[in-house]
């Protein structure tokens, strides 16, 4: 039990420690599922580094990638949408804590 708890939480650090993914997840959680409208909701994100992010996500199931004739399209899996879960309740919890410290 300790070594799945220890894998879970390893998995998921990997993947929120880089750069741009929570970004990322949120935008397509948000309907930003082509690759254009994603590029466009973050600011400072290079067509390089997306692509780079994009493939990551691919291949750790996070996400899959739709082809559609010429369209393509990006969506959440169970585990993206997992993910950005955690994503709202580090923010909420920055929220309550940040704010707070800073009012003392």
């Amino acid at each position: 039990m300790e070594t799945k708890i220890f894998n879970g939480f390893e998995i998921v650090q990997d993947l929120i420690k880089l750069r741009w993914i929570p970004e990322i997840l949120k935008s397509i959680h948000l309907g930003n599922q082509r690759y254009s409208d994603i590029l466009k909701s973050i600011p400072y994100l290079s067509h390089t580094e997306l692509n780079r992010k994009l493939n990551i996500l691919i291949d750790k199931k996070v996400i899959e990638k739709n082809i559609n004739g010429s369209n393509t399209y990006y969506s959440l899996l169970n585990f993206g949408d997992d993910l950005v879960h955690i994503f709202y309740h580090l923010e909420d919890l920055e929220d309550k804590y940040f704010q707070t410290a800073s009012r003392k």
